[in-house]
């Protein structure tokens, strides 16, 4: 019987790293989202204020809808990497080294189970509604609220409106604990 050259736990961990890897630059990624849309939140905020064009603020939701998505996509795939490692990976790995499941990246089940976690997450699901929604959301009560509007643009900006709804929910949806986007969360 030949030799292997790649064992399946080089495979493993080398998938491990891989992983690993990209849930690191995924959290970069997701965390520089917020700071970015702080910036464009701003700039929108003193352009449309600069101009004296209420309509400007039109621009918001979109923005704030896309950049949210994005946020959030990201934030599940970061979870469901987390919950690979836990679910397939740290057991096959715990098999082929004889050791009990636990002590396999233990890390990964570790920083799960602190007392204050629960208030992180309620704390950041009000934090992302502010950002990608709230925001928004006065943006178009401003514009409604300020006289010049047009029929085109009230349309436009319902159809706004219920995107940002539409992305309110999928973030509270993901952060209730037991919800359908905790499983891997």
């Amino acid at each position: 019987m030949p030799e292997r050259d790649v064992t399946v736990g080089q495979l493993l961990l080398t998938e491990y790293q891989t992983l690993k890897d990209e849930q690191k630059t995924r959290i970069g990624f997701r965390d520089n989202l917020l700071y970015v849309t702080l910036t464009v939140v701003a700039a929108v905020i003193a352009a449309a204020a600069q101009a004296k064009q209420p309509a400007m603020l039109l621009a918001l939701p979109p923005v704030c809808v896309v950049l949210g998505w994005t946020y959030l996509v990201n934030d599940h795939k970061i979870s469901a990497i987390g919950a690979y490692v836990r679910a397939e990976l740290g057991p096959r790995l715990a098999v082929l080294a004889q050791a009990e499941g636990d002590e396999v990246f233990a890390w990964e089940v570790a920083h799960r189970t602190d007392e204050r976690r629960l208030s992180r997450k309620a704390v950041q699901c009000v934090v992302d509604l502010l950002a990608f929604c709230v925001v928004p959301s006065g943006a178009l009560v401003v514009y409604w609220a300020g006289g010049a509007v047009s029929a085109g643009l009230i349309v436009l900006s319902v159809m706004e409106a219920v995107a940002v709804v539409g992305l309110g929910a999928c973030i509270v949806r993901y952060a209730v604990p037991f919800g359908a986007g905790s499983a891997v969360g």
